[in-house]
């Protein structure tokens, strides 16, 4: 049964029959020997353009379950499901049960056919695994002999270590609980790569990278839409073994929980990221407590949370990868309802934690930002744009790129890796 774990849902022999038995389904639903059923068509197509606008205003403008506007190729696919849903519904009046389950059939391909290209297009699940989860659910909790020994003195520095014949080839992931001992915070669990010469008996003095994801979301997103162990074992291998000591940790609680990462009345995430992870890191962790080989990172909404860390808290954070962040925090589209429902309506107090304004409040020279976005994702690459002439005016060592051919997807996270690790390496002085 293994095999179809692997199954790929992204490209492949999958991918192939979706769209075969979407435009099966969709030959089907439109063709009907009636003279008015072409309008009928036109009306459902018409329908479901509306079905699809007004189910987006009520997620984004009125539950604000979205702080942004959701990816136009995703409404795009949408349209097809819900006309198939729409024709279907047509056709069902004064025909047989088998036109009807032909009718049924059809708009499932079709349907099918949507959610495999909305998929594709943010490039979350690439599996059956990472769709079911199983790949995740088989990590193993960080055990004692990887954790620090409370007399550990410091090892080598990377450049001055020699990797031993004995070395693993490849990293390993592992789970654990970050407790909120100062916040009070409650977070899922979080995901640990340690790379091979972490897994060696004399360790270097490794640098430490923290992740978030995006929001709805959670920390496992980086290991299956964000590649996580793939990306940073080809960095090790690149680099004697030697990558850095990566975890990905959650900001939020759950799923569609919204904390901004701040400290503010919805929750003291802040307080939980700049205190509670990384004294966890560092008493649990045999990494380097040179927080200048410290680095924090992020997509979307985890993009926004590296940033206000790194801005926040550059002693902590010198080092800074956002992946589509956005220009400040938010809940909802509307900046009034973010304000409201965090700080009471204080516009000073939001805004005083934002980093366009501690960016105009002090130097950042030392730091090290790199953002990068999709190049078909305008809205965020305007945002890379406004954050990294601030974080230039700062003092920040800044450097973008637009991901070309990407929207707001992991796919420009995985093909930005490369770089935004290549930029992280350069500010950490590690041997090539």
């Amino acid at each position: 049964m293994d095999f179809l774990l692997d199954v790929s849902l992204v490209d492949g022999p999958f991918l192939w029959l979706s769209i075969a038995g979407g435009v099966a389904g969709a030959a089907y639903l439109l063709w009907r020997p009636r003279r008015s059923w072409p309008l009928v068509v036109a009306a459902c197509l018409a329908g479901a353009i509306g079905v699809v606008a007004l189910l987006h205003w009520i997620l984004v403008d009125l539950m604000a379950v979205f702080s942004e506007n959701l990816p136009f190729e995703t409404l795009a696919w949408s349209v097809p499901a819900v006309s198939a849903a729409l024709l279907c519904a047509a056709r069902f009046p004064r025909t047989t049960w088998k036109s009807r389950a032909g009718s049924l059939a059809a708009m499932l391909g079709v349907v099918l056919l949507s959610v495999v290209q909305v998929n594709v297009y943010f490039g979350l699940n690439n599996t059956v695994a990472d769709l079911l989860g199983t790949a995740v659910a088989r990590i193993q909790p960080l055990e004692a002999s990887l954790q620090r020994a409370p007399d550990a003195k410091p090892g080598p520095a990377p450049s001055l270590w020699i990797a031993p014949e004995s070395m693993p080839r490849g990293g390993i992931l592992r789970k654990a609980e970050i407790p909120g001992t100062t916040s009070g915070f409650t977070a899922r669990e979080a995901y640990i790569y340690l790379p091979p010469a972490y897994q060696t008996a004399a360790r270097p003095s490794l640098p430490v990278l923290v992740l978030f994801s995006g929001q709805p979301g959670g920390p496992a997103d980086w290991l299956t839409g964000g590649q996580l162990r793939a990306q940073l074992d080809r960095f090790a291998e690149d680099h004697g073994g030697i990558a850095p000591v990566t975890v990905v940790v959650d900001p939020n609680g759950s799923g569609n929980a919204n904390t901004m990462c701040m400290d503010s009345r919805i929750a003291q995430a802040d307080t939980y990221l700049s205190q509670d992870v990384p004294a966890w890191i560092a008493s649990t962790l045999d990494v380097s407590n040179d927080h200048r080989l410290w680095a924090v990172g992020g997509f979307s909404f985890g993009g926004t949370c590296a940033v206000q860390m790194g801005t926040s808290h550059p002693e902590l954070f010198p080092s800074v990868v956002g992946f589509s962040a956005e220009r400040e925090p938010s809940l909802a589209k509307d900046r009034n309802k973010t304000i409201a429902d965090s700080f009471d309506g204080d516009v000073a107090a939001f805004e005083s934690r934002t980093p366009l304004f501690l960016m105009q409040q002090r130097s950042f020279a030392g730091s090290g930002l790199y953002l990068a976005a999709g190049a078909t994702d305008p809205e965020f690459t305007d945002y890379m744009h406004v954050l990294a002439d601030a974080a230039k005016e700062a003092g920040f060592t800044t450097q973008t790129q637009s991901v070309q051919h990407a929207g707001h997807s992991w796919d420009a996270v995985v093909r930005g890796m490369p770089d935004a690790l290549d930029f992280l390496s350069s500010r950490w002085g590690l041997p090539q």
